[in-house]
């Protein structure tokens, strides 16, 4: 089986096709045995399609119905809006400017530490520890 790239990479440029026919040829459909209610019927044959798209390496599942042809034809709409999505452009982010209370909180806590710093020199000085002291 060839390994497909991870989905958490950016797809930015490259474009699925969403057609019902050629997705078919590019996913790989394995079949199981689902869980829930639904009884004997649904807890012995395999209803439950999770589809894997090759290239782009999305897994969908379903298994809400007791019929395996609905559930696939669910995993299909599932996998086509998973796609359109990656299709879509992405918005560019507008960077925030920084707020004045925060520049001002800023400004006080670096005048804070500046008159620290120099009660500091000014006992310094005042020891006669000094450099020519």
């Amino acid at each position: 089986m060839p390994s497909a790239p991870c989905p958490r990479r950016s797809f930015a440029l490259m474009k699925y096709d969403t057609d019902p026919k050629a997705l078919r040829k590019q996913v790989l459909i394995e079949t199981y045995k689902s869980r829930g209610p639904g009884g004997q019927r649904k807890n012995k044959t395999e209803t439950a399609v999770r589809l894997k798209h090759l290239p782009t390496g999305i897994i969908v599942v379903a298994k809400e119905h007791r019929s395996q042809a609905q559930n696939r034809q669910l995993a299909f709409e599932r996998l086509r809006e998973r796609l359109q999505k990656l299709n879509r452009p992405r918005k560019r982010r507008i960077p925030t400017s920084v707020p004045l209370v925060v520049l001002e909180r800023r400004r006080e806590e670096k005048t804070r530490h500046s008159v620290k710093k120099r009660m500091r020199q000014k006992s310094f000085l005042r020891e006669g520890d000094g450099p020519d002291g």
